[in-house]
């Protein structure tokens, strides 16, 4: 039996992705289809990409969301409030195990309000965590935060990756 973290080769002596490749492959797939669900304004395409029990430490009040519909309805007021949304995610980074896995990266939300500013937004701290849930990765908790300056008890919301 290969470990899973071996090399298998193909019939044309071909290197084959291990599992964990391929299911860290999945993952940045799911990531990309958050952003692409947040560009679109796809509530019911970001909601398969959430389990739904999940439990979600967003940077909006209160301090978590459980369950989908509170998830969903964390974003909703982002395609009130923005004409065009453009969503980023840079720097990611993943721990790929056999049913969970976890990863975190620097995400920004930006774009044109619906008066016609446009804003750059801000760059906020993200981790996900994710559960293999009958062969489908899935995001069962996420928290998303900025820096805190001590002094004044703030958020920092100018920072840069």
């Amino acid at each position: 039996m290969r470990s899973q973290d071996s090399t298998a080769k193909g019939r044309a002596g071909v290197a084959m992705p291990t599992q964990r490749e391929v299911d860290e492959a999945k993952i940045r797939q799911l990531v990309d289809k958050i952003v692409e669900g947040l560009q679109g304004k796809d509530l019911e395409g970001l909601r398969r990409l959430y389990a739904t029990d999940i439990v979600s430490f967003d940077v909006e009040q209160p301090l978590q969301h459980v369950g989908i519909e509170a998830k969903l309805k964390n974003w909703a007021p982002v395609f009130t409030f923005f004409e065009r949304v453009t969503y980023e995610v840079r720097d990611l980074t993943l721990t790929v195990g056999e049913d969970v896995a976890f990863g975190h990266a620097f995400a920004r939300l930006s774009g044109t309000l619906k008066d016609g500013t446009a804003t750059s937004g801000m760059w906020v701290r993200v981790t996900y965590c994710l559960q293999k849930i009958d062969d489908t990765w899935l995001i069962v908790h996420d928290q998303v935060s900025v820096p805190l300056d001590i002094s004044s008890g703030k958020g920092v919301v100018d920072l840069e990756p």
